[in-house]
């Protein structure tokens, strides 16, 4: 699936994916391929990602690596859409 993470500034992130897990206002949760589409409001917490992750030169200060590995990205809120396949995260 297709990830793409904005914030005001610019585009972190885009590029294919295997999972997003997000800190959803109800509880943190998972998105993998084939989900059903959604539209959340989200928390402070952390973004987390993995698969074949090339970051941009330019934003790869903002991401760090859980212990899984995970590609992770420290949020203070947002929204998040899945449709399609492709993941939007609007990030604050």
């Amino acid at each position: 699936m297709y990830l793409e993470i904005v914030s005001p500034e610019a585009t972190l992130f885009s590029g294919e994916v295997n999972s997003v897990t997000v800190p959803g206002v109800n509880g943190e949760f998972q998105m993998l391929e084939n989900h059903a589409p959604i539209v959340s409001l989200l928390q402070e917490g952390l973004v987390k990602f993995d698969g074949d992750i090339k970051l941009h030169e330019e934003y790869e200060a903002k991401f760090n690596k859980d212990g899984n590995g995970k590609t992770t990205l420290a949020i203070n809120s947002g929204t998040v859409e899945m449709n399609d396949n492709k993941v939007i995260v609007l990030a604050d």
